[in-house]
């Protein structure tokens, strides 16, 4: 398998910032490398990085950035792009030729906000619909990681960190290290 990298566009730091953030964490717990998120807004960068601090993992993001330039470069480089939208093909009609690409090429996971540029929709190789009706970009972004990769993230261990949970089925058990 190769990497996957989360795209955010149209973050409005004054108010997409915990949404934003939480794009990120899911990223992070669901398999992907890293995120590349258009606002320069360095609190949500901040943020995630405390976590991964904390918890574990190499999981970085990165501010600033054109999305245009970021995904024509992904490409060029022999990657992906997906981009999960309510108007695209249903992520069962699509999932398995995503997935056998997913074995050799890298992924690029486009998560809008706001209006979505139309130029997005033709520079992805992908528009995937996680259900055709207006939904959570955190929860479309979980199902699609997940299915892309077929549940090996969920028991996973992230190296490094200083705190890790014990799993129980009832209370809270946290090591530090």
């Amino acid at each position: 398998m190769s990497d996957i990298v989360v795209l955010r566009l149209g973050h409005r730091p004054e108010r997409d910032s915990r949404v934003t953030t939480h794009v990120g964490l899911t990223s992070r717990v669901l398999g992907a490398t890293g995120m590349l998120l258009t606002s320069d807004d360095k609190s949500v960068r901040e943020s995630i990085d405390r976590v991964v601090k904390a918890w574990g993992g190499d999981f970085w993001v990165k501010t600033g950035i054109s999305y245009r330039s970021e995904i024509k470069k992904w490409k060029e480089s022999g990657g992906i792009v997906v981009h999960l939208t309510m108007y695209g093909i249903n992520m069962p009609d699509c999932i398995d030729e995503i997935r056998e690409r997913f074995r050799t090429e890298s992924v690029m996971i486009v998560v809008g906000a706001e209006k979505v540029p139309g130029d997005v929709y033709e520079l992805s190789d992908y528009n995937v619909a996680i259900g055709n009706q207006p939904h959570s970009e955190i929860a479309a972004l979980a199902l699609f990681l997940d299915r892309l990769q077929e549940g090996r993230t969920l028991t996973g261990d992230f190296i490094g960190g200083e705190l890790k949970i014990v799993p129980s089925e009832h209370g809270k058990t946290v090591l530090k290290k």
